[in-house]
């Protein structure tokens, strides 16, 4: 990964110096991505209390494995966050393609491109979904 990652290793610590409590199921991680830079900040359940800054990325390619650094970096394994993201982030950890695809959900082999079945098909095959980074079942796939 190249370009600058500024990342905070001790979250606990962090709550300290702030004099806030900390208990990990009230704080959801949320990533921001774009081309130039990735941001990572937790942000209180009840938006009670202020953001926190966790991380930081600047000149790193957009890639499923920057991700895992950065989730590496801020010991994601450790606290398991809830993530809030906007569908490219996602789409980035799941390990799918980013842009026009041919099957772009994840879920089922919907084929975008198939015109004859687009309206008539309902029903598509499973899509058998197990690689990227996440590759164990999402709270959308209950």
């Amino acid at each position: 990964m190249k370009g600058t990652l500024v990342a905070c290793k001790d979250v606990d610590g962090l709550f300290k110096a702030l004099n806030m409590s900390y208990c990990s199921d009230k704080w959801r991680l949320f990533i921001d991505s774009s081309k130039v830079s990735l941001k990572a900040v937790l942000l209180h359940s009840g938006n009670a209390l202020p953001y926190n800054p966790v991380a930081h990325a600047f000149g790193i390619k957009e890639s499923d494995e920057s991700m895992k650094q950065l989730l590496q970096y801020i010991k994601y394994d450790t606290y398991k966050w809830n993530i809030c993201a906007d569908l490219k982030v996602i789409a980035l950890m799941l390990g799918l393609q980013l842009g026009y695809t041919k099957f772009p959900c994840f879920l089922c082999e919907w084929d975008s491109r198939d015109i004859a079945h687009y309206y008539v098909k309902r029903i598509w095959p499973l899509s058998g979904f197990s690689s990227g980074l996440f590759s164990r079942k999402l709270w959308f796939c209950k």
